[in-house]
């Protein structure tokens, strides 16, 4: 098992890894044609997207995270 201090980092892995997937694929999809070199196109998409994705999750989250808090936030009345 992990150890649970690393839970912000490994949920910024996989968040960052599942979007930047998704968004690859129909980024790929739109400027590709389905053909026997489209999955290799795709993967080669989506591990430079990753690369930015990831670093970027890490950055952007906790920024999200207090947006959302303020967002949300009670009056307390």
């Amino acid at each position: 098992m992990i150890n649970p201090r690393y839970s912000n980092l490994l949920f910024s892995l996989l968040l960052s890894g599942m979007m930047s997937f998704l968004v690859s694929g129909i980024s790929t999809l739109r400027t590709v044609p389905l053909d026997p070199d489209f999955v290799g196109v795709w993967m080669a998409s989506w591990i430079s997207s990753w690369a930015v994705a990831f670093p970027a999750v890490i950055v952007v989250a906790p920024l999200a995270r207090r947006m959302v808090a303020r967002l949300t936030a009670t009056s307390g009345k």
